[in-house]
C-alpha cells in the first residue's frame, strides 16, 4: 500500500495489484503467540480477501527461524495451497525467499517461479500455519500480487 497525499493505495505490477504483510516475530514459545502450533494462532491470519481474487505469494525471510515445525500457507480447509509445506522451519534463513517447499533461493527469485495463479473464491482469508513443533524466533514477510474477479473483491493486509 501507498500512502499518496493522504490517500492510501495499491502498487501494482504487470496488472496486479501488490500488498505486502509483515507480521511480528515469531513467539511460539509464548502462549497463542505467532509459531504456537496449539495456540489460536497456529493458524495465523495474513490477508483479509472479500469476494473471488486471483492470486501469487512469496515470502520473504528476514531472520533465521527457530524451532523445527512445519510451515505452510493457504486457506482454511487447503493450509498448503499458496506455499507448500517445509518440512523444517529450521531450514528457512535469513534472505532467504519462499517459493517453494525447499526454499533454496537466497536472495531471489525468479518471477517466473513464484508460484501460479491462484484464484481464491468466496472471501475465504489466508492464513500462515505452524504445526508439528513449535516456531520461536525468526520472521518472514509476505508480498501478495492479487487481481480481483468479481466486482468488490479485494485484498488487505490482516496485520
Amino acid at each position: 500500500m501507498l500512502n499518496v497525499n493522504g490517500e492510501t493505495q495499491t502498487a501494482a505490477l504487470d496488472s496486479f495489484n501488490v500488498i505486502k504483510c509483515t507480521p511480528s516475530a515469531f513467539v511460539g514459545g509464548t502462549t497463542d503467540g505467532r509459531g504456537d502450533k496449539d495456540g489460536t494462532n497456529a493458524s495465523y491470519k495474513l490477508f483479509n480477501v472479500t469476494g473471488d481474487v486471483l492470486v501469487r505469494i512469496y515470502g520473504v525471510c528476514t531472520t533465521t527461524l527457530v524451532g523445527a515445525g512445519t510451515i505452510e500457507v493457504g486457506i482454511t480447509g487447503n493450509t498448503a495451497l499458496l506455499l507448500p509445506q517445509v518440512a523444517d522451519a529450521t531450514t528457512i534463513a535469513a534472505n532467504d525467499v519462499w517459493i517453494d517447499g525447499t526454499v533454496a533461493e537466497v536472495g531471489g527469485a525468479l518471477l517466473s517461479n513464484i508460484p501460479a495463479t491462484t484464484l481464491i473464491t468466496n472471501g475465504l482469508d489466508i492464513y500462515e500455519k505452524v504445526a508439528g513443533t513449535d516456531v520461536t524466533a525468526g520472521n518472514i514477510y509476505y508480498v501478495l500480487l492479487w487481481k480481483s474477479v468479481t466486482p468488490g473483491s479485494k485484498v488487505e493486509s490482516a496485520v
